[in-house]
């Protein structure tokens, strides 16, 4: 068959002449294109059939990689829309709420209250676990895996990283020269507990050194929850603090005779001159500069100026490198008990370690004072009967527990812990007298339920709680535990899971005499300060909640002067309530194991987050010093 091709020009007849060779041309008109001569750029047959195959196996690939890659991609969206979903659902549930608000009421309203709407609580506050306060069924595993004595974990009694012991205490080393104080003098009525105080007397110290100020020696405010009368001096030593300090500002006892007289209960906002300035015209967290605009023209009109309150009103970030410095300073250097308390301390101290050849711990001389502190490696003989025949049969080490769970803690945290009316009535009443404005608020907004809140880790840890976390820890049951806290809200019966499992259990009631008790009886502040020893200086310490003045201020001291040897447990209590609430179902092994792996998560070794308390944190390099 032949073959033309319409767009090749044929040749003239002339040109019709076999070549010498006697091929013919490939346009010879006498010879079509064959499997030997194919026309010029045409595939012989099996080239076509080879492309063919090759061409329908490519498009084969291609549609199957295609096909691929299309489902692909819709499994990543899916994927990331669940994803957006799930959180935007726990968004919608809970942390909504969240939010500050209401920085000018005259008590601090709880985080998770929303200023900017009325917070619907069966919308957010859904939980989909009841939560009826009682553990009976756990208590009971409990109880029994004391009873199998199983031996204790190392990490229980020591800090996990090696990275700990890196960090050294260095907030003693100044750069600077001493301030003459000339721009007027300072005055701080601070409120709260003894450990709110503490921090705002720091706060207030490098305030001072900021604005070229002298500083009269701070006072304490008389609170209805604290009901405590006790100043400063009654709880720290006037002296030390002076001298301490004096390189880095002027501190003076009181105000000098011309300004003795003036009226410095004025009352006014910071934008008119006056001489008092509240929590109101103070920001939370202010920044060196708004101090520096605002405050500094009050003190070079006045002369002086009187701070009430001065709760948390100076940011840690971004703060001078020096002025951080003499905040840590202040803080674990410049603050020493008074001797009665450091005396009365080293007797708790002494009795819960329970040997009469104790030891020193790393920062027993920074807590207790050379004097109170060598006591404790003498003889025992003026302890009671009942703490010597202790001393031969338990341990000298002894577990410190801060438990929170004071009636004031209770009612601010609208949660329920099993009481039924009557706590709720009673807790109604407490809000009433001691937070108006939070009582005022549950009448008016809605709140998120109990149940969605202790879901939230927002709920305070129960006596029972806690003991089920030392449990499932692997302390055993002879160990010594030493119970920080004023009035634990239910008393003994609230107390008696503690007691049972640990009948070591012990406070500075069961530790002191009524006599050496007695100088501290009606002065909660000064009680306060004996726990912070107590907690202080205990071989681990473990808090239930993380919010507490008490428990920062124990932790960070504990990480100052501990040289990564004291090991503080900091529950996650979000994570340990998603635990809890499973205790109608879970096996006791299942929950040992969740629980220590929450609590080895909040173990770690790290620098102060950018933002956070020097005195929680005091691992920067403002406070300490790292040697790798």
């Amino acid at each position: 068959m032949e073959h033309e091709r319409p767009d090749v020009e044929r040749p003239e007849s002339r040109d019709l002449l076999l070549p010498v060779c006697g091929v013919p041309p490939p346009y010879s008109p006498l010879l079509s294109p064959t499997r030997f001569f194919p026309l010029s750029g045409e595939p012989s047959p099996r080239q076509t059939i080879k492309r063919g195959k090759k061409n329908r196996f490519i498009r084969t690939w291609y549609e199957q990689r295609t096909a691929t890659t299309a489902i692909g991609v819709i499994v990543i969206l899916g994927v990331f829309f669940l994803v957006n979903w799930l959180m935007l659902s726990r968004l919608h549930e809970g942390r909504v709420w969240l939010r500050t608000g209401f920085a000018k009421n005259t008590y601090q309203i709880p985080k998770w209250v929303s200023s900017t709407q009325n917070v619907e609580v069966r919308r957010f506050g859904k939980s989909r676990r009841k939560h009826n306060g009682t553990y009976d069924r756990m208590l009971g595993l409990a109880a029994q895996a004391l009873l199998e004595n199983k031996r204790e974990p190392k990490e229980l009694w020591q800090e996990p990283k090696a990275q700990a012991l890196a960090w050294k205490p260095c907030a003693d080393q100044r750069s600077w020269s001493p301030d003459d104080g000339e721009n007027g003098y300072i005055m701080v009525t601070a409120n709260g507990g003894i450990n709110q105080q503490r921090v705002a007397v720091c706060n207030i110290v490098v305030v001072a050194r900021l604005l070229n100020a002298s500083l009269v020696i701070p006072k304490f405010m008389l609170s209805d929850v604290w009901t405590d009368a006790s100043q400063f001096g009654d709880i720290y030593q006037e002296e030390h603090f002076i001298k301490y300090l004096s390189p880095d500002i002027r501190i003076v006892k009181e105000l000098p005779k011309e300004l003795q007289s003036l009226d410095l209960e004025a009352i006014g906002s910071v934008h008119f001159i006056s001489f008092k300035v509240t929590d109101v015209d103070v920001m939370k967290e202010a920044k060196p500069d708004f101090y520096m605009k605002h405050i500094l023209p009050i003190l070079h009109k006045n002369k002086v100026i009187h701070f009430v309150g001065f709760s948390n009103r100076l940011a840690f970030d971004p703060m001078p490198f020096d002025l951080q410095r003499l905040r840590c300073r202040c803080n674990f250097h410049s603050l020493n008990f008074v001797p009665r308390i450091q005396e009365t301390g080293a007797l708790i101290v002494k009795r819960l370690r329970n040997s009469s050849g104790s030891y020193l711990a790393p920062l027993d001389v920074h807590l207790l004072g050379p004097k109170s502190a060598s006591s404790l490696i003498l003889d025992n003989k003026s302890d009671p009967p009942a703490q010597k025949k202790a001393s031969s049969s338990i341990s000298s080490k002894y577990l410190a527990l801060h438990l929170r769970f004071e009636i004031d803690m209770v009612a601010h945290s609208l949660c329920y812990f099993g009481g039924g009316e009557r706590e709720q009535k009673e807790l109604d009443s407490y809000r009433q007298k001691h937070f108006p404005s939070l009582s005022t608020l549950t009448k008016t907004k809605k709140f998120p339920s109990p149940d969605a809140l202790r879901t939230e880790g927002l709920c305070p840890l129960t006596p029972e709680e806690a003991v089920l976390m030392l449990v499932a820890l692997g302390f055993n049951r002879e160990t010594r535990v030493f119970v920080a806290g004023a009035h634990i809200y239910g008393g003994n019966k609230r107390l008696a899971a503690l007691t049972s499992l640990y009948p070591n259990l012990v406070t500075k009631e069961k530790l002191l005499s009524p006599s050496e008790l007695q100088p501290f009886k009606n002065f909660s502040s000064q009680l306060a300060a004996l726990d912070f020893i107590g907690c202080a200086a205990a071989n681990a310490f473990a808090m239930t909640d993380s919010g507490s003045q008490l428990s920062s201020l124990v932790s960070g001291y504990r990480i100052y002067y501990g040289g990564g040897k004291m090991p503080t447990i900091r529950p996650n209590k979000r994570r340990l309530s998603d635990i809890l609430l499973k205790n109608n179902t879970i096996a006791w092994n299942v929950f040992e194991k969740r629980v220590r792996k929450a609590i080895r998560q909040t173990k770690h070794v790290f620098a102060r987050p950018t933002g956070r308390s020097v005195y929680r944190y005091p691992r920067c390099k403002e406070c300490m010093c790292n040697d790798q």
